[in-house]
């Protein structure tokens, strides 16, 4: 089977399936594995500039949004290189990647029959589906049904660990301006480390919320996991927006796409993160998380 995957989550997951060589096509922003945009084609890129500021970027989407323009760039001729059997997309976020619909306008316009799998997880369960929906559609459904087995008992690790700690109050900023409270599955991921998650909306949207509104909520902890972004980026935004936040919370920069915003298997891996920072049960990554103040 011939894969091409849109989303760099979903390129994650065909990873841990060990798929790795049934792999041929990627977008600009598939990052993990290491090196994973190499001697594949890059079938999706984007029209941001890395150069670009958090503002920036926030006000070119909303006035390409509202002119119609797309956010991504579709390679007809990469993907007609790639000659696709299943291609892994979503409807779930515009900003996030390629449409649905945009993928089949393509297949069209090269004549493709590939069957197009739509991705639709917001909550932290419903990604774990996810990777035994997409082993299911690889042919590898017993491989997949493993994986998720052993993700979900490291979860259930985590949560035994926390089960009698005090919860502390949470608060994700997913993005620094304006600045945006965290939806979909980031309270899942702070609720299963022990955290009580503020400002959220799990399984929703996020949503813009002002800075008094972070300092009216009283969250103990913050975490800056600005999506697009790994840890030294959001280390450098925390220290952006310092001054804007309670003093009396600690502040976190986070690998956001390693961990937090990419509905991925790696979920997993923010889970026990965030349960080191909040209470100290599993080891610290240095790699993932670094304390701001």
């Amino acid at each position: 089977m011939r894969i091409v995957s849109f989303l760099p989550s979903a390129t994650e997951i065909v990873y841990e399936l060990g798929l790795g060589d049934e792999l041929k096509g990627v977008t600009i922003e598939c990052n993990w594995p290491r090196n994973v945009r190499t001697n594949r084609e890059v079938v999706v890129g984007t029209f941001v500039d890395p150069s670009m500021t958090p503002g920036e970027i926030d006000a070119a989407v909303r006035a390409r949004v509202a002119a119609g323009l797309d956010l991504y760039q579709l390679d007809d001729a990469a993907l007609r290189r790639c000659a696709p059997d299943l291609i892994l997309t979503q409807d779930l976020c515009r900003v996030c990647a390629v449409a649905s619909g945009d993928v089949d306008a393509a297949l069209a316009r090269i004549n493709c029959d590939a069957h197009v799998l739509q991705l639709e997880p917001t909550t932290l369960d419903e990604v774990l589906t996810s990777i035994t929906t997409i082993a299911e559609a690889a042919g590898v459904s017993e491989r997949g049904r493993n994986y998720v087995a052993s993700l979900r008992e490291r979860l259930a690790v985590v949560e035994r660990l926390v089960a009698s700690r005090e919860r502390r109050k949470v608060f994700v900023l997913e993005w620094i301006d304006p600045p945006f409270g965290a939806g979909h599955w980031v309270p899942d991921v702070v609720n299963r480390a022990g955290g009580d998650a503020v400002l959220a909306r799990a399984g929703e949207r996020s949503t813009t919320v002002t800075f008094e509104e972070i300092a009216a909520a009283a969250p103990e902890v913050i975490l800056v996991a600005p999506c697009g972004f790994n840890l030294a980026e959001c280390e450098r935004q925390a220290h952006e927006v310092l001054d804007e936040l309670p003093v009396h919370a600690e502040v976190w920069a986070i690998d956001a796409d390693a961990v937090m915003v990419r509905p991925g298997p790696r979920l997993v891996e923010g889970v026990e993160v965030v349960a080191g920072l909040l209470h100290g049960v599993t080891k610290r990554r240095e790699d993932l998380v670094r304390r701001v103040r």
